[in-house]
């Protein structure tokens, strides 16, 4: 309730001035942030975020290369195998909701580091892992740290980048998980054909050490600080920021801020802003989109190998041929980058979505290797497309104070997905065949592009603060 002075004004109560200032707070960075040129600072900072989104992809692709040799090597049925794979997936449920918790809580920053420790840490004990008992509880700490760090990464570009570019930022952010999924087979392919599978996690656990380069040169995000009330740490940030894109203007001017919405003030905390008005819709939208789309990536990419190898051919030619329809990624995600700033978020993702899962219908019925081949291109190009607009759409979504909250549990939702899809597959292959697998991807496929097209809302070209508004 508001209280009068003793002038007759009305006072309004700490708690709603505090909010108030440190919405205008948020908004006044913000706007300063928005209104600088992109310059090599920015790209930089980008491209570090990448690269340790690069290595972490590697640790999460690594399985499609090498369950055909784990199956074997532990005499496991295939509906083990099915629920083998899952258990990274379980690590990525708790690693992505309790990430975006702790990220708004404490700082994009310090969470991103403590991911990759634990992805790291978990890639080595897989390696050293002596029964499938020990791998499936490494494959769930793996799991855990790349949980942790894939929606932080999100948030973390999403608030360095001006709002013209933020989506094809984000989408080339998310390209890195093809292009780390073709090198963790190139690793495979390597390794196999000297060693066995435990030398594979072995030596992707050592790129973790990269967290030393993130903490020295990624700050902290200043509309988190500013969102959160430290009004002297977001200046500082914001002015070393602002000092370093003049640097490499040559010292020019910087252009003046442009006025920026303020954000609503807080009416609810964490999970509770996800369901209340403006926002309700939204969350709804993207528990869906990211439960049938990653049901359907991870059921159908996690036996790719294997369901190669079903067919006739050998570990490492599954391997190839597993590389080869991979590489349709990278133009894949480029693509994807382009049209979701010329043609919108929802058009890219629907589209991404429905190619899918035509290409999925028509690999699940080739009768020869170059209806495979061809109907696999196809499919990955769509599906690292579908990657790019979905990891680029989702952190725009919330404001900042929840952003990794709803990011994070978005991501959760669809780990779930990601658990379900290999488990399953593991039951459906031996009853209904490899057809029966890629219609239910066909099929997942579909429900999150339908859900897009009801439910969801266009963003390109607004900034952050505007969509929250």
């Amino acid at each position: 309730m508001s209280t009068l002075t003793t002038g007759g004004s009305i006072e309004l109560p700490r708690s709603a001035a505090g909010s108030a200032a440190g919405a205008a707070q948020t908004a006044a960075i913000a706007a300063r942030l928005e209104r600088l040129p992109l310059t090599s600072y920015q790209r930089g900072l980008f491209a570090i975020i990448a690269t340790a989104w690069f290595f972490d992809s590697m640790d999460l692709g690594a399985l499609t290369f090498v369950l055909g040799p784990i199956k074997q090597t532990f005499g496991l049925s295939t509906a083990e195998t099915g629920l083998l794979s899952s258990m990274s997936f379980v690590g990525m449920f708790v690693g992505a909701a309790s990430a975006g918790l702790l990220a708004d809580r404490f700082g994009r920053t310090r969470v991103f580091q403590v991911s990759m420790i634990f992805w790291g840490l978990g890639s080595i004990l897989c390696g050293l892992a002596p029964t499938v008992q020990t791998l499936g509880a490494a494959r769930i700490l793996l799991g855990f740290g790349m949980g942790m760090e894939f929606p932080v990464a999100q948030s973390m570009v999403s608030e360095i980048i001006p709002a013209g570019q933020r989506g094809r930022y984000i989408a080339l952010l998310e390209g890195f998980w093809p292009l780390g999924f073709i090198c963790s087979g190139l690793l495979a392919f390597a390794v196999l054909s000297v060693a066995d599978w435990h030398w594979v996690f072995i030596l992707q656990g050592i790129p973790a050490i990269f967290v030393l380069v993130v903490r020295r040169y990624v700050p902290e995000s200043p509309r988190w600080l500013a969102s959160h009330g430290d009004a002297a740490g977001a200046e500082r940030v914001m002015s070393e920021i602002e000092q370093k894109v003049s640097q490499r203007l040559n010292g020019a001017k910087l252009p003046a801020p442009a006025p920026e919405k303020i954000e609503t003030a807080r009416t609810s905390q964490g999970l509770a802003t996800l369901f209340s008005a403006g926002y309700g819709r939204r969350t709804v939208m993207l528990w869906c989109l990211w439960f049938f789309a990653l049901l359907g990536f991870y059921g159908l990419t996690t036996w790719l190998g294997a369901l190669l190898q079903a067919k006739g051919f050998p570990v490492t030619k599954s391997v190839y041929y597993t590389i080869l329809i991979s590489l349709a990624g990278i133009p894949g995600f480029l693509t994807a980058a382009w049209m979701i700033e010329a043609l919108g978020r929802k058009t890219t993702l629907i589209g991404a979505l429905l190619g899918a899962a035509i290409a999925c219908y028509f690999y699940g019925g080739a009768t020869d290797q170059t209806q495979l081949i061809v109907a696999g291109l196809c499919m990955q190009f769509c599906s690292f497309g579908m990657w790019s607009a979905l990891y680029a759409y989702t952190p725009e979504l919330y404001p900042t104070h929840v952003r990794a909250t709803g990011t994070g549990f978005a991501s959760a939702v669809g780990r779930i997905g990601s658990l379900i899809g290999p488990s399953v597959i593991g039951f459906i292959l031996p009853a209904a065949g490899q057809s029966g697998v890629f219609a239910l991807g066909a099929g997942a496929f579909t429900l999150a592009a339908l859900v897009v097209l009801v439910l969801g809302e266009e963003t390109r070209g607004r900034t952050l603060e505007s969509i929250s508004h």
